[in-house]
């Protein structure tokens, strides 16, 4: 189904004039359609909402120079309109949208660099996050996760910062598999610059995102609101390392509260860069993972990924009764011992030391000697 120009060029105008998440005028759209919409927005009506949403900016209409900057960067503009738009994945933004928050608006649209199927790609799709001021440890694991997750068919959801999300990026790359970067600026700004290789490599194997309007600058905030696109783009939300303060511990809120299965990485305890997790795990907001077949035991099909228990190794001791155990570890392997003295080591009657120790024999774990018994060398 073929979306109209009139509805492509009105949701352009409208990701412009308001700052994401504008949930009053989400509503708005939802009541009237986006063209009517727009023209209410064009003429200053609509509910006080909507006004303090858009009034500071609702004579930028700057639609053609949008699409223009977009196409020279080889991006598109995707409306809720067209067939591709990951609905099913857009939906909890909606429900929270609806019961108040304010902070979990679904987007109006987005602008999209690669020629993937968003529908398709967030179908299976892990969100890995994470520090930038990352250690070595925390790139690592989060390049060996994001190769790992890619390998099992699913889509690599980051935000191409530096640190863990490039490294989560990069394994997803390195297995030939998809990923996905949401941006906290225009599509057509590159950010992290040293970032811009990667972010080209990212549209080739998947897509780049960005509900904010080419040539918008990055900032700290827009960072923190298309954190909720992360969160609910994927199934679940792996945090590799996060400080006390991160803004990746702002995305694992936003997958906890949106019904996302929201799982940590466990790091050495000595770590800044671990504390945000460990208190995700202290307060049981997160489970822990240490490989993608435990992510996939939490986000995967029914059956995919069950993790094998590990087993304890077995001991020849192993299934012994109390009193029996009690009679062996009072036994010594250098000097044979008296049924008398084995009674007053281990506290077990003498008639019971007498009756237990044949069974010792019987199992290979005593043996009888001239003067006594003798506990067994085991292997």
């Amino acid at each position: 189904m073929s979306v109209s120009e009139e509805v492509l060029r009105a949701r352009a105008y409208l990701l412009r004039v308001a700052e994401p998440p504008a949930t009053a005028l989400a509503g708005l759209v939802a009541r009237h359609g986006p063209v009517e919409a727009a023209a209410l927005v064009r003429a200053g009506a609509g509910p006080d909402g909507v006004v303090a949403e858009t009034s500071a900016r609702r004579r930028h209409d700057r639609v053609d120079e949008d699409l223009a900057a977009a196409e020279r960067v080889g991006a598109r503009l995707l409306v809720p309109e067209d067939e591709e738009w990951p609905q099913w994945q857009l939906l909890p933004l909606h429900r929270a949208a609806d019961r108040g928050w304010r902070w979990a608006g679904a987007p109006l649209a987005l602008w999209v660099r690669g020629s993937a199927r968003l529908a398709d790609l967030f179908d299976r799709a892990v969100s890995v996050i994470g520090a930038r001021a990352a250690t070595g440890y925390g790139e690592h694991v989060a390049a060996e996760l994001g190769y790992g997750l890619a390998g099992e068919g699913f889509t690599v959801v980051s935000g191409a910062a530096y640190g863990i999300d490039g490294a989560a990026h990069r394994g997803a790359l390195a297995a030939e598999g998809r990923t996905a970067a949401v941006l906290g600026c225009g599509i057509d700004v590159e950010y992290p610059a040293g970032h811009a290789t990667l972010l080209d490599e990212i549209t080739g194997r998947g897509v780049v995102i960005s509900e904010y309007a080419p040539g918008t600058p990055p900032a700290r905030h827009r960072f923190l609101v298309r954190n909720r696109l992360i969160a609910a783009l994927s199934a679940g939300t792996v945090v590799v390392e996060a400080g006390i303060r991160s803004g990746a511990r702002n995305t694992a809120a936003s997958a906890a509260a949106l019904g996302k299965e929201l799982m940590v990485v466990p790091g050495p305890i000595t770590s800044a860069m671990s504390m945000g997790c460990h208190e995700l795990l202290r307060t049981g907001a997160a489970i822990p993972v240490g490989s993608v077949a435990e992510i996939l035991e939490s986000v995967g099909r029914i059956g995919e990924g069950i993790v094998a228990r590990p087993e304890a190794p077995t001991r020849p001791t192993d299934g012994l009764a109390d009193e029996a155990l009690r009679v062996h570890e009072a036994l010594s392997r250098r000097t044979s011992r008296e049924a008398d003295r084995i009674a007053v080591d281990s506290g077990v009657p003498l008639d019971k030391v007498r009756a237990l120790l044949p069974e010792l024999e019987l199992t290979g774990l005593a043996e009888r000697c001239e003067d006594g018994w003798r506990r067994t060398a085991q292997p």
